[in-house]
């Protein structure tokens, strides 16, 4: 592993480590970013099961979007995982950033998912 990904999984590991001590048996609302998509899934841990997923790769989201790789897109998949997640019974999360800042596509996948209804 180089020094970046090595980082990367420390800081990942430290978040996850956070995550679990303060979810409260809640849910985890995972974000993953690629350089052309955006993939978001909310997984019950306990269970060790995913509950909902969705990504800029489904087809009703590629015929709409220029592409997967904008805010628009990180939108669109917030919309759509707090959708599917309001729908199998989950309405309040965790957010799991990643190794990722809150900051651009992913701030816009959280914000979006926030407005249609989930909670974290």
């Amino acid at each position: 592993m180089t020094a970046k990904q090595e980082l990367q999984e420390r800081r990942r590991k430290r978040l996850r480590f956070q995550l679990r001590r303060k979810a409260g048996g809640r849910p985890r609302l995972s974000v993953f970013r690629s350089n052309k998509h955006i993939y978001a899934q909310v997984i019950d841990d306990a269970a060790g099961r995913t509950l909902a997923a969705a990504s800029s790769l489904e087809r009703a989201l590629r015929e709409t979007l220029r592409t997967g790789a904008d805010k628009e897109a990180a939108s669109a998949v917030g919309k759509l995982i707090a959708e599917r997640a309001l729908a199998a019974g989950v309405s309040k999360v965790v957010f799991d950033r990643g190794a990722y800042l809150y900051h651009g596509r992913v701030k816009a996948l959280a914000e979006a998912a926030r407005e249609a209804g989930l909670s974290f």
